[in-house]
């Protein structure tokens, strides 16, 4: 098998590295650790690069905002997994409660649909606390 190209971070990922970190409530290299070992370094790389442009860098939206559309996206894709949780736990560290967390799985119902948001539904209770 060949071997990859050392790699040498850019900015931009270095600050995609920070973010994914933030987001798992990690240090960068635990973040940079847990992705290789999930989806391979080069996946990793170009996951970092686009997390250090204006979505995650951007001034005008908050963690808050940006956890929002994820977990709607996600929900919209119907994933319940660890990439939910890791949105939901992100989301209420930016101060939603399981109210809040509630309304926006039942305002995603009439937009989604049942079965993508009960089963999203199934993965706040089972996130809480």
């Amino acid at each position: 098998m060949p071997t990859l190209p050392v790699y040498e971070m850019s900015a931009r990922a270095a600050a995609g590295r920070e973010v994914y970190a933030r987001n798992f409530g990690v240090v960068p290299a635990e973040a940079e650790r847990i992705m290789n070992e999930h989806a391979g370094a080069v996946y990793t790389r170009e996951a970092f690069e686009a997390a250090g442009g204006p979505g995650w860098q951007g001034q005008n939206l908050t963690d808050r905002d940006r956890s929002i559309a994820v977990i709607t996206a996600l929900v919209a894709q119907n994933v319940t997994d660890v990439r939910l949780s890791t949105y939901l736990t992100l989301v209420r560290r930016a101060g939603l409660d399981e109210q809040a967390l509630t309304e926006l799985m039942v305002l995603l119902t009439a937009y989604l649909g049942q079965p993508c948001t009960s089963l999203a539904m199934e993965a706040v209770r089972r996130s809480a606390g």
